[in-house]
């Protein structure tokens, strides 16, 4: 009974020890000028949780609205904003060597002595018990971990701006798919309005060979040229279902309802010079911002190996409980240490060597992607302008292919025009229509390429 109660006070003195150095660490975290979040602003512009009903059934979208919910929804993006939650976490790692690191312990054995050594006056099995509170202090490191703590902000910085890159990424592919689903759908008008020309002309054909004026011929090329327009309408259908769905993937809703998107395809000139256009590129690219950061992350982190060949300071205090019976014997200690390193095997050396080859590499790698850039830019430029050419050409040859349509309908409809002059006139007329939006889609398209080139902003 008496063992029992023992042990009971003994523990309760470990937990209350336990119980009052935890609030007193907590206390000294709050009341701490170290912050580890501060200067850290938060991700924005992303949300974790997934929105409920974000498209309504038969919802008109525009582009600035799916580009909306892309940010809201896409998995990429989450990914990349929870990497930055992540990094700056990692600073609060950083800075916990600035706090005191404080712990507690506790035991008890039952010793049973062998050949008459005791530590009991009865000589047989006794109870020891065991208990200690320590504190430890960095208390100097030559800023060891002051440039720990640079490291990881740098870090917070790199991964900050690998999610604007991704951000970035993510608006051009919806872009991308958006403009694509629209040439889907005017392919698909084209597709339809050429089946109903093709209808017209068999109804004509049909009349003139009742009448006797045409062969039987002419109905049947009219019903050939009406089964390939149905067959083209048919994969233009398809076409635009496999747009949808990729713009559904875009933006992050894969399983979204159907929906109806706003035209954006007229063309309107975009003002750009090359030169401006590089300029911002360097100026704002959040890849060449997210390298900057690693860079400074690389050059922080030679200086760090190099103070391995510093000492440390550090302090320590305890306060120790122990003893076969209660109440146990008390003490406390206090002291500081100097650890000073005297030869590891070249060890240091070793690691500020690694540290700088490193520094190197990310210094090759800045440069490589600062050609990169210029090639990105370059490239979606001469795009930009050569789409911006296509343009009235392609719509100067659909005003031609009208002309000459209605021409060759005009000349059949009087008896005579040939069937294969009017199916020649249509199929051009078509081919013309669809270059046409072609042009205006790879416009917009090259546009926003320029756009991403140049950093999104």
């Amino acid at each position: 009974m008496m063992k029992s109660m023992r042990m009971a006070a003994f523990w309760g003195v470990t937990a209350l020890v336990i119980f009052q150095l935890s609030g007193g660490v907590s206390g000294a975290q709050d009341s701490s000028p170290v912050n580890p979040g501060k200067g850290l602003p938060k991700a924005a512009g992303v949300s974790k949780t997934p929105d409920e009903g974000i498209i309504k059934k038969g919802e008109t979208l525009s582009l600035a609205q799916c580009i909306d919910i892309a940010q809201k929804r896409q998995p990429n993006i989450i990914a990349a904003m929870n990497t930055v939650d992540a990094a700056r976490s990692r600073v609060g790692q950083a800075q916990a060597n600035y706090f005191p690191q404080v712990s507690v312990s506790g035991g008890y054995s039952r010793i049973s002595p062998v050949g008459g050594l005791s530590g009991s006056a009865g000589g047989g099995s006794f109870d020891q018990y065991t208990s200690s509170a320590q504190l430890t202090q960095n208390i100097y490191d030559f800023g060891k971990t002051s440039t720990q703590v640079s490291i990881q902000r740098f870090n917070v910085d790199a991964t900050r701006s690998d999610l604007e890159n991704v951000t970035e990424q993510i608006v051009f592919n919806v872009k991308q798919a958006y403009y694509s689903l629209l040439q889907a759908k005017k392919n698909r008008d084209v597709a339809a309005e050429t089946v109903g020309q093709f209808e017209q002309h068999l109804e004509q054909a049909k009349g003139f060979y009742e009448v006797g004026t045409k062969p039987r011929f002419d109905v049947t090329k009219a019903e050939v040229d009406l089964s390939n327009a149905k067959l083209n309408l048919i994969r233009a259908g398809n076409a635009v279902k496999i747009a949808a769905v990729n713009l559904n993937n875009a933006i992050g809703v894969p399983d979204a309802p159907d929906y109806t998107i706003v035209d954006d395809l007229a063309f309107r000139k975009y003002g750009m010079t090359f030169d401006a256009a590089l300029a911002k590129a360097f100026s704002n690219r959040p890849d060449i911002q997210a390298l900057a950061a690693r860079r400074k992350v690389s050059e922080q982190t030679v200086e760090l190996a190099k103070k391995n060949y510093y000492p440390t300071v550090t302090g320590d205090a305890a306060y120790n409980w122990g003893g076969s019976k209660f109440p146990l014997n008390e003490g406390w200690n206090v002291g500081a240490t100097v650890s000073m390193p005297v030869f590891s095997g070249f060890l240091t050396k070793h690691q500020v060597g690694e540290a700088k080859s490193n520094l190197d590499v990310v210094r090759a790698n800045e440069e490589l992607l600062r050609q990169n850039v210029l090639l990105d830019v370059q490239q979606s430029y001469l795009n930009l302008q050569e789409a911006e050419n296509r343009v009235p050409t392609s719509e100067l040859a659909v005003r031609q292919a009208t002309e000459n349509l209605e021409i060759a309908n005009g000349r059949y409809a009087a008896g005579v025009g040939s069937p294969i002059e009017v199916t020649d006139a249509q199929v051009a007329y078509s081919n013309a229509k669809t270059a046409y939006i072609q042009a205006l889609s790879d416009y917009k398209v090259a546009q926003s390429s320029l756009e991403r080139a140049m950093g999104g902003k």
